[in-house]
């Protein structure tokens, strides 16, 4: 039985309701799976339209004069150079230069943003924004204020066409707006943790349920749970935080070079100036057997040169795939042979680019 003080996002009647195997996450009870199993919620979200309960994730309501400057010495990429009506893929650092937590960042207006993280960091996310930014900036946690509800796959804009929205409304890639859907005032940003097209509605708490169910009216909308969340990332190789991305690493280490803004000053940036001392890298295994988190990655001479930190099935493609962190940088080019979990029986593989799946919808243009 589940941990009655578990939280509880305002769709959890309606996920036991649809026979969702409920498990526990971050704190919260969350559907795992429905009745179809996992593989069908994949197959569904990369062909159709899957909506996902995120409820659960942290919102923090950034306002105030000095917000843009202080979130800017918090993060890794500038806020402050950010236009409003933008979304931002970000991290929120330590002095080390290692990873509080990865997170979106919208910016609302001049001196206003909503960010949006994990909710296994929810508190220690909030209790570090609130001591390191300026008194006149105020932090307010909305967390249980608003509802989040995923939806994701190549016919989502056609699924708020339907709704009501005309695709030359919805946001573009990385973007948000304010719209009207079935009669209520919501936030819509088109971000997307599955490697297809995929937008995330904002609505009030109380309202969630109905949003929920009249998107589900939809007869090609099904609802869709963690597991075959955690696949479709997998696949569009996205990093899952507290699994493949710590307080112990840094940005660079993780594959992020490319967002970290090292020409000008932030909290960690001194420590990101010495080599990497590990490679995120994926790994395709030769057969449908998967690797899992913790496993020791060696290689064909039998040296043990990382360890995996995800590790699964993957649907669309038919092996099965990993991620992890090589500490040989000698070792980590692509095409290399690695063995997992043993050196001499282990999972045979080879260190393979990102992602994975590489026909995902999420940034084509819409009509």
């Amino acid at each position: 039985m589940l941990n009655q003080t578990l939280l509880e996002t305002p769709l959890k009647n309606d996920h036991i309701g649809r026979g969702a195997r409920m498990v526990s996450f971050a704190g919260w009870t969350m559907p795992l799976h429905y009745a179809g199993g996992i593989l069908a919620e994949h197959h569904h979200t990369r062909s159709g339209a899957s909506v996902f309960d995120t409820s659960h994730m942290s919102q923090f309501r950034i306002t105030g004069s000095g917000s843009a400057s202080g979130l800017d010495r918090l993060m890794a990429r500038s806020t402050e150079s950010q236009p409003p009506g933008t979304c931002r893929y970000n991290f929120l650092m330590n002095a080390a230069g290692g990873i509080r937590d990865d997170l979106v960042v919208y910016r609302m207006a001049e001196q206003e943003y909503l960010i949006v993280g994990n909710a296994g960091t929810h508190r220690s996310d909030l209790a570090w924004i609130q001591d390191s930014l300026p008194d006149a900036v105020k932090v307010r946690d909305e967390s249980m204020e608003t509802g989040k509800i995923d939806l994701q796959g190549p016919e989502s804009a056609e699924v708020l066409n339907l709704a009501g929205l005309k695709p030359a409304t919805l946001p573009a890639y990385f973007r948000w707006r304010r719209l009207t859907l079935f009669g209520e005032n919501v936030l819509i940003s088109r971000t997307g943790y599955t490697g297809e097209l995929g937008f995330e509605v904002y609505v009030p708490w109380v309202r969630t349920p109905e949003i929920w169910e009249r998107l589900l009216e939809n007869p090609g909308v099904q609802p869709a749970g963690l597991g075959a969340r955690d696949t479709l990332r997998l696949e569009a190789g996205l990093p899952l935080y507290g699994q493949d991305m710590d307080e112990d690493t840094t940005p660079l280490e993780a594959g992020f070079e490319t967002l970290v803004d090292m020409d000008r000053s932030f909290l960690g940036r001194e420590a990101l100036v010495v080599q990497a001392r590990k490679r995120f890298v994926g790994i395709r295994l030769e057969g449908r057997r998967a690797g899992r988190h913790g496993m020791a990655v060696f290689s064909e001479d039998g040296e043990r040169i990382g360890t995996v930190t995800s590790g699964c099935f993957a649907p669309s493609l038919g092996y099965a795939v990993a991620t992890a962190y090589i500490v040989k940088h000698s070792a980590s080019s692509e095409g290399t042979p690695v063995l997992l979990n043993s050196r001499e029986n282990g999972l045979p593989g080879h260190i393979s680019k990102l992602p994975f799946y590489e026909s995902g919808t999420a940034r084509i243009k819409l009509l």
